[in-house]
């Protein structure tokens, strides 16, 4: 498993099986010369040796005591150098680097996640323009890349969010345009229990520094995936296992550059052909947070699901004629001043108001001017619209907005053709949307502009037509509290399915 330091997010590899496929795959030369970035405890320095005694390797540390440990354990090793350094900011790393003097191999474990105050934030925002910097092991996947050499390789495992995140779209450009990958592995981060990574899943990823961009782009790798037990590393070719081989200007020509990887080519080939998106045809986003839940959100019942925590909201008390208003963005002058509002939760069509914001005048004032509030994006509160939570299960949901408020972990949905509004409602629950979004993002989660670039395909009149017959019966029936006829779900996802092909 993982050691961890909490105070560098340094996850220090401690699984035989991974360290030796990392060392395996630098393919090592008598010759080369060496980078650790981040040492850890010696676990790649310690493989390297086994395989070539007299490596020549240079290590890099930031936590004092990890070097002690470091110079003790290989200080018998003469061709061993290592160094407390900070990686990311090192002079005579980016000096060597700009002056050709650069390394063979390079291999590492680097940081998740550790925390920058925010002057070095600053720093290094400088240093890395392009770069997300509240994120630290693509700083340390672009750095080492830049101290490669020509024909250079590097092997890192890393979170697998660099695939697909809007905010890695720079690191995706750099690596298709500057490097050849050799290979990527997908796998979950339960291989080691007792950690907790933050990310669902891990990568290890194989590629050469290559400076002749049309080589680049024309370089075929592979994608591995499905792996159940962590010494199906060195299976590659089981049936097991899922691959799948790109060139990389198919990549290149993705949205975003990003790493689609999908069993149908069909959800490929929608993605990239259709040009005309969601955000396109709706506004897409996140909704309203009190900045103190406990004191102003209610609950229709202790009994709820993650309601034992609030106050019972007083029936008395909540406003049944909200939507008409005049000016409820400004609150409510009276004694009912609770209104429903919509929050998560993996609820399909309509969600039953359970729920309750103080709505008062002087409430609504407060979460105007706290910092801890957002009252965010307000033009779209009390508007008729869709709800998909921001997280979800393995399968996206989607629930009508009914002229209600909404929360900050709903992106609310508001076609610019109103009579859109059933149409978008079956799509986001149907199967055909679920594979979409999870190969634009395969996490759970479903942010705003991960929604926006879901390709959009208009129904014809028939299709249409028979959409809001369907969605019209299951609203009808859930708002008598009679459970809808599965069979109408059935029916929704296949006309979807034929409308997008998949």
């Amino acid at each position: 498993m993982f050691k961890v330091d909490r105070k560098y997010q340094a996850y220090y590899t401690k699984s035989e099986p991974i360290v030796d496929y990392m060392v395996n795959n630098l393919s090592i030369q008598p010759d080369d010369k060496i980078f650790e970035p981040c040492g850890g405890d010696g676990v790649f320095i310690e493989a390297i040796l086994q395989q070539n005694e007299n490596a020549n390797i240079e290590v890099f540390e930031l936590n004092s005591d990890t070097v002690k440990g470091l110079i003790e354990q290989f200080s018998h090793y003469p061709n061993v150098k290592i160094k407390e350094t900070d990686t990311l900011i090192d002079n005579d790393l980016t000096l060597n680097s700009n002056f050709g003097k650069k390394y063979d191999k390079i291999i590492a474990n680097p940081p998740y996640g550790a925390w920058q105050d925010y002057n070095k934030r600053k720093g290094l925002k400088k240093i890395f323009p392009n770069l997300y910097t509240k994120e630290t092991y693509t700083l340390f996947f672009f750095r080492c890349i830049e101290a490669l050499k020509d024909g250079g390789r590097l092997v890192f495992i890393i979170p697998d969010t660099y695939l697909n995140l809007h905010m890695h779209k720079y690191i995706r450009e750099y690596i298709l345009t500057k490097t050849k990958i050799k290979e990527i592995l997908l796998f979950p981060s339960s291989f080691f229990p007792g950690v907790n990574f933050g990310y669902a899943n891990l990568s290890i990823i194989t590629l050469e520094k290559w400076n002749i961009h049309n080589e680049c782009l024309n370089n075929e790798f592979r994608v591995i995936s499905n792996f159940q037990k962590v010494n199906q590393l060195f299976e590659p070719e089981s049936e097991k296992l899922k691959t799948h081989y790109f060139k990389q200007k198919d990549i290149y020509c993705n949205p975003d550059y990003a790493f689609l990887i999908a069993d149908n080519p069909q959800v490929l080939n929608i993605i990239n052909s259709v040009k005309t998106k969601i955000s396109d045809i709706a506004n897409c986003v996140t909704g309203f947070y009190s900045g103190n839940d406990k004191e102003y959100l209610q609950v229709i019942s202790s009994n709820l699901k993650n309601g034992k925590n609030y106050q019972v909201v007083d029936k008395y008390k909540i406003n049944k004629n909200y939507s008409k208003i005049p000016n409820i963005l400004d609150g409510i002058s009276g004694q009912d001043y609770f209104i429903p509002i919509v929050k998560g939760g993996n609820i399909k069509f309509l969600k039953p108001d359970n729920w309750f914001m103080d709505w008062s005048n002087e409430s609504v004032q407060h979460y105007k001017l706290d910092r801890k509030a957002r009252f965010q994006n307000p033009q779209y509160y009390f508007k008729y619209g869709i709800a998909v939570p921001m997280v979800s299960s393995s399968q996206i949901t989607a629930s009508l907005i009914e002229n209600k408020l909404f929360d900050q972990s709903i992106v609310g949905i508001f076609p610019k053709n109103k009579n859109m509004i059933y149409y978008l409602l079956a799509f986001f629950n149907s199967l055909t949307c679920n594979k979409l979004i999870r190969t634009i993002n395969p996490s759970a989660n479903n942010p705003a502009n991960y929604i926006k670039k879901i390709p959009f395909i208009a129904p014809n009149d028939r299709e249409f037509k028979e959409i809001n017959q369907i969605i019209q019966q299951i609203i009808t029936d859930l708002k008598e509290n009679i459970t809808y006829n599965p069979k109408l779900e059935l029916e929704l996802n296949t006309i979807i399915q034929d409308i997008y092909g998949f």
